[in-house]
């Protein structure tokens, strides 16, 4: 396997299971949608990992491709009042990952971890490996046992 990502080492230490699949970032669609047709997955199954906070504290949120995160629900499942998307010139500053290749595992720190509760019903889900051209399939709850998430209503 060529280089393994810090999700993958990270996942390998835990001795979780999971499959690489990777895609070609050649023509620049690296959006998710995209990505869930370049590596033959339903959108309902690939997932994205977007990054919110609240004055220092940052949170982790994890939802299908297609849906949008609704910074209501985001709020309350962190335990804050409001909450505001990171913007994506910090993401590599505070994950070590960049847009495009943020996966939910093997950030800079542990931050809360939230999955949104459609991939609990999945037998696998996709998330990037954190890398763009890179993603991991894995079943949700192996992925939630590895960052301490929570499953919850987080779509708009």
């Amino acid at each position: 396997m060529s280089n393994k990502t810090n999700a993958m080492r990270m996942l390998d230490k835990q001795k979780i299971v999971y499959d690489i699949l990777t895609y070609d970032v050649g023509d620049g669609m690296i959006n998710g949608i995209a990505v869930a047709e370049k590596i033959n997955r339903s959108q309902e199954v690939v997932f994205k990992t977007l990054v919110a906070y609240r004055e220092k504290s940052l949170y982790v949120f994890v939802i299908p491709v297609a849906e949008e995160l609704d910074l209501k629900k985001a709020a309350k499942a962190a335990g804050e009042k409001k909450l505001e998307m990171l913007p994506v010139k910090e993401l590599q500053k505070w994950t070590g990952y960049i847009r495009g290749g943020c996966s939910p595992v093997g950030m800079k720190k542990n931050y809360s971890t939230f999955i949104d509760r459609h991939a609990n019903g999945l037998k696998k889900i996709v998330v990037s490996a954190g890398k763009i051209g890179m993603q991991i399939e894995i079943e949700p709850q192996l992925l939630a046992k590895c960052v301490a998430a929570k499953f919850l209503e987080l779509t708009k």
